[in-house]
């Protein structure tokens, strides 16, 4: 068995990766960040409904609608879909079929689930790029919605951070997939 000087251990103490990069340290980030993107979520809902239920009783009573309701709402979803589904697959609530995976080798289905978290971090990793550009496209030219002229680029925006955090999950769980061997 080798020996390591005090040296050398003080040399790899200062070259190690910050906390975050640590396998424990990325997970509690990406975790926490999940978090309080399925809580903003939750409350992009609760809002939405608010709306919802103060338009009608602004239309029952008073005989005027809340201008824009529909596109508010619409806002809002996007929004907690966005933000939702980083804290789902934290979770594992996606739906996914095991008809023809539970028959495989332990091996094989290893190597499968690597390959499609590697293609899942990939293309979720593209989208969010190609989002944040569509984004700053938008913005430079003046997207608004139609009603309220609610410029659409920070919900645009949003939306691709949801994604890059959907990413990040999805590369967590490659990094544990790797670091099991694949079992």
């Amino acid at each position: 068995m080798k020996q390591v000087s005090d040296k050398t251990m003080n040399f790899q103490a200062s070259m190690s990766w910050p906390a975050v990069f640590e396998a424990g340290g990325f997970r509690t980030f990406v975790v926490g960040i999940s978090r309080v993107l399925d809580r903003i979520a939750g409350f992009a809902i609760v809002i939405s409904m608010l709306l919802v239920v103060a338009n009608i009783f602004t239309r029952l009573v008073f005989n005027k609608p809340i201008l824009g309701t529909m596109e508010y709402v619409s806002f809002l979803a996007v929004v907690a879909i966005a933000f939702s589904l980083a804290m789902c697959a934290v979770r594992n609530g996606h739906i996914a079929v095991d008809l023809v995976m539970d028959r495989l080798p332990s091996n094989l289905r290893g190597f499968i689930d690597g390959l499609v978290l590697l293609v899942t971090v990939i293309f979720l990793g593209v989208c969010s790029w190609g989002l944040f550009q569509y984004g700053a496209s938008s913005a430079a030219s003046g997207l608004v919605s139609p009603t309220t002229q609610t410029p659409v680029y920070p919900f645009i925006y949003l939306v691709a951070v949801g994604f890059a955090v959907f990413a990040l999950v999805q590369l967590m769980k490659l990094m544990d997939c790797l670091g099991k061997g694949g079992k």
